[in-house]
């Protein structure tokens, strides 16, 4: 017999939860400021600059900055196409800002490199340049009932959505929020907020993404990104 202050012996002891392992891609954007929300929401975040950085990974964040940029330099370091083949795997994914026109099939302007995964056409630069920045209160149930604070910075929005896409929030008419399997969009920054909603809500996917493939003995749902 144990007194209630020793640890239970490796006979039925619980195993340990080990808190979700969140990649954010550290090329450009407010890469620090996301892997803070990572660790505020229970997480633990470590910065992916290279291919090899994506092993081990539960879930990952694209964020913002120009997206443009950031097909040019992950594609000539090989990330671009290491970050497809993970989400192709599976791999739970939150994008802000650029980050959400990175995980789009296709934009309105095209001829950009994308990662894709959402069958989505996402109209880049939306609400206007940098001077047409905004903050914003978002109904967004996924999340809770209370109004979130987001932070619009050269956003983009959602132009057209297959029916795979569950459309989450919008601003003036415009969806700037969605779902698909794994995958999570946002046109605006909530990183730049004390609010880890949308930070919490990724790691809620990686979990139950770990419960599903343990479930059924799979490696989780497969997505193909085009």
């Amino acid at each position: 017999m144990t007194d209630a202050g020793t640890p239970p012996g490796p006979e039925g002891a619980a195993p340990a939860i080990r808190p979700p392992r969140v990649g954010v891609l550290a090329v450009q954007g407010a890469f620090a400021e996301h892997e803070a929300a990572v660790a505020a929401a229970g997480g633990v975040a470590t910065q992916v600059r290279t291919p090899e950085q994506l092993t081990g990974l539960d879930g990952l964040i694209i964020p913002g900055g120009e997206s443009t940029t950031f097909g040019l330099v992950a594609g000539r370091s090989g990330l671009l196409d290491a970050v497809r083949d993970r989400i192709a795997g599976g791999l739970p994914t939150l994008g802000t800002c650029a980050g959400m026109i990175m995980l789009a099939d296709a934009t309105t302007e095209g001829g950009q490199s994308l990662v894709g995964g959402m069958d989505m056409v996402v109209r880049r630069n939306a609400f206007g340049r940098q001077i047409a920045s905004f903050e914003a209160e978002l109904g967004m149930p996924v999340v809770g009932p209370e109004p979130l604070a987001a932070v619009f910075i050269r956003a983009p929005w959602i132009e057209r959505a297959g029916s795979a896409v569950e459309l989450l929030a919008a601003h003036g008419g415009h969806p700037v929020a969605a779902r698909q399997g794994h995958l999570l969009a946002v046109a605006f920054h909530p990183e730049l907020t004390p609010d880890t909603r949308i930070h919490r809500l990724l790691l809620d996917m990686i979990r139950r993404g770990r419960a599903s493939s343990r479930d059924s003995g799979t490696g989780g749902e497969r997505v193909r990104a085009q």
